[in-house]
């Protein structure tokens, strides 16, 4: 008998010690956590992560926002694959990042699922093609006919990105050969759209459409299948000459590999806890983004869908890395 109770009071322990690691595994943040964005300031990268980082704060560790541009998003989303599975850094995966990169980059330094541990979708965006105020074409129709006919630019934020791709697949579906000119980042291409030095923009919506309300830019359409709640007034491409155009901006939030299920699932909930906040949903709402936090397997998911279907567009387009 005092064998077994000896057994019950150690096995009582184990269970103790085993549920207080866990717990303290669990205890998230431990240290300094720092978000990084693959491209630099002003975009609806850098502003979720602000939002997360900001939000973030009360939980006891600073929160730093980390911009590592260049390649397509490729840097610093390499960075984090290659750093320590301990929750302290993330990255704001894009569609470029984690969709389209895989099939555009031939030596990819990291692989989007792989290399990964998903934590939660964030928002998504249509891309909103803008032309400079001194270009004719008013509607899609128009811009296409000019683009048969004189020889027009499209900037992006960097090779590889959903605001390249949905140039190159505007170029597809409407038979026109428009020049793509890859800049670092979109704050470097819109100074040069508004002075003329390049036609039109794919950017994302919460960059471009304040331009458009300033009149300082002229709004075209929006990429996505659905009209825009933020500009109900601008047609969709789809509807406006090019059915079934369809290139939408989203936005997730991914640790690298290995990263334990119960750190995972508390930064899934603190996430999905500050998108759901009042004023974080009406600041987003203003900017064209759309919130949805799910569970890391609908990401997983999600990357796994976005790669089959940019795979496509890159080889139909022949699109390459600049």
């Amino acid at each position: 008998m005092k064998f077994h109770r000896l057994g019950q009071l150690m096995s009582i322990a184990f269970l103790a010690c085993a549920a207080g690691a866990a717990a303290a595994q669990a205890a998230w943040p431990t240290k300094p956590i720092r978000i990084v964005v693959t491209f630099p300031p002003g975009g609806a990268p850098d502003t979720l992560a602000r939002i997360l980082a900001d939000k973030w704060a009360s939980l006891g560790q600073p929160v730093t926002v980390d911009n590592k541009p260049g390649a397509g998003g490729n840097i610093g989303t390499d960075l984090v694959a290659k750093s320590a599975p301990d929750g302290a850094t993330l990255v704001i995966g894009t569609v470029g990042t984690h969709g389209i990169n895989a099939s555009l980059y031939p030596n990819l330094p990291y692989h989007p699922q792989r290399d990964f541990t998903p934590i939660t979708f964030l928002a998504s965006t249509p891309n909103l093609l803008v032309v400079n105020n001194s270009v004719p074409a008013k509607t899609t129709q128009e811009l296409i006919d000019l683009a048969k006919k004189t020889p027009l630019t499209f900037g992006s934020s960097g090779s590889g990105t959903s605001i390249h791709l949905s140039g190159e697949l505007f170029n597809t579906m409407a038979g026109v050969k428009m020049q793509h000119i890859p800049y670092k980042g979109r704050a470097q291409a819109i100074p040069d759209l508004l002075g003329g030095r390049i036609t039109m923009i794919f950017d994302n919506m919460p960059s471009a459409l304040p331009l458009v309300k300033s009149g300082e830019l002229r709004a075209i359409a929006v990429t996505s299948a659905k009209r825009s709640a933020a500009a109900p007034q601008i047609p969709t491409l789809a509807e406006s000459g090019l059915p079934g155009f369809e290139a939408t901006s989203w936005f997730g939030l991914f640790a690298p590999a290995n990263l334990p299920r119960e750190v995972q699932m508390k930064i899934n909930a603190e996430t999905t806890r500050v998108l759901g906040l009042p004023d974080v949903k009406e600041k987003l709402a203003t900017l064209g983004l759309d919130p949805a936090p799910g569970t890391p397997e609908q990401l997983a998911s999600l990357v796994q869908s976005e790669m089959t279907k940019w795979a496509k567009v890159v080889k139909e387009s022949g699109a390459k890395p600049d």
